[in-house]
């Protein structure tokens, strides 16, 4: 009998995305910090709708930091260079709102920048998780990988020039079947494509399909995960001229499972973007991510995910776990306990 296969779907946004484009603010603003000045504290968040960009946060830092000119650069960077492609870097409203860090949040964590690296507290409670898988080179689910290289390509095509009708704006999904062999996830084809990209006025939905299949899909899947039964939807609402913030409001913080696994493994619901190292929201989900990907290399499981929690203030864990889904070569056990050993989980 045949073994049952199941099918999982991951997606992924480009960088002109309108959330998308607010983490990257975020993450602009947090470079520009840390360049200067890197014990910088910061924590930024950013919100735009159409013709405008917000910054908000608490930033504590040594660093001279023009943010309206960053705001500006990384719209201008990612494509928005016109009100008719979603939003104009040059000409938007650019809104700043910054202020210090919280001295009670600052006297917890860092002693006001008197604590020395090993003694720097968590900068918020919380739960993180890393995950890691055999089924890719990158040891990360296929489903999340293919996602997100197609939203890659479609960057890369329309910075090139290979399909210029295409605009910053678009969403990428992946649905892959899988097989379950004893806990390990094993890819078996590509079930369905789902490409929905913003373009403009002058290209046919004929165009936009055929583009999209031999730029974008070809060069991105590998052909033996193709077959005459992969569904494709491309462009499927059939028109998607106005995107951007022009389209839809966004936020930083709005696409972490995209960020991290694809829906697979598990979230603790934290973000990334705008966020310095003492941020266990980041800097937790990195070691974990490294902790579950050094156990994959190490030939020590098939897959496994890693769960790390923390109290604001205090340097150290709260917990840590690790569950191999009975793919391991050792018991979770003695994973866990090489895990200890190996990995400091000090945010500082």
């Amino acid at each position: 009998m045949a073994a049952e296969t199941f099918l999982f779907t991951s997606e992924s946004v480009n960088e002109g995305h309108p959330d998308k484009l607010c983490d990257q603010v975020s993450d602009a603003v947090l470079d520009a910090c840390l360049a200067q000045d890197a014990d910088s504290k910061v924590a930024c968040e950013t919100v735009t709708k159409t013709n405008m960009v917000m910054v908000l946060g608490e930033i504590t830092t040594k660093a001279t930091v023009d943010y309206e000119k960053i705001v500006r650069d990384t719209c201008r960077n990612i494509g928005f260079i016109s009100d008719d492609v979603g939003l104009d870097a040059d000409r938007c409203k650019v809104l700043v709102n910054i202020e210090q860090q919280s001295p009670d949040i600052a006297q917890g964590v860092h002693g006001h920048f008197t604590k020395r690296p090993e003694e720097v507290g968590a900068g918020d409670q919380g739960i993180m998780f890393g995950y890691a898988t055999d089924e890719t080179p990158e040891l990360m689910p296929l489903s999340h990988v293919l996602a997100t290289k197609l939203g890659a390509r479609l960057t890369e095509v329309r910075k090139n020039g290979t399909c210029a009708w295409v605009r910053p704006d678009g969403k990428t999904q992946v649905t892959v079947e899988y097989l379950n062999e004893d806990g390990a996830m094993v890819p078996v084809r590509v079930h369905t494509v789902l490409i929905s990209t913003q373009h403009d006025e002058t290209v046919t939905n004929d165009e936009i399909a055929a583009d999209l299949k031999e730029h974008v899909i070809k060069p991105v899947i590998p052909a033996k995960y193709l077959d005459e039964n992969t569904i494709f939807h491309l462009n499927p609402s059939g028109r998607f001229v106005i995107g951007g913030p022009h389209g839809d409001a966004g936020l930083t913080g709005r696409k972490i499972i995209i960020d991290t696994y694809g829906g697979w493994g598990a979230h603790g619901g934290g973000a990334f973007s705008g966020k310095d190292p003492t941020k266990v929201d980041r800097s937790g989900a990195y070691i974990a991510r490294q902790a579950a990907k050094s156990i994959i290399a190490s030939g020590l499981a098939r897959r496994c995910i890693v769960q790390i929690s923390y109290a604001i203030g205090v340097p150290e864990p709260l917990s840590v776990f690790v569950d191999s889904y009975g793919t391991g070569k050792i018991p979770d056990r003695e994973i866990l306990k090489l895990v200890k050993e190996n990995f400091d989980f000090r945010p500082g």
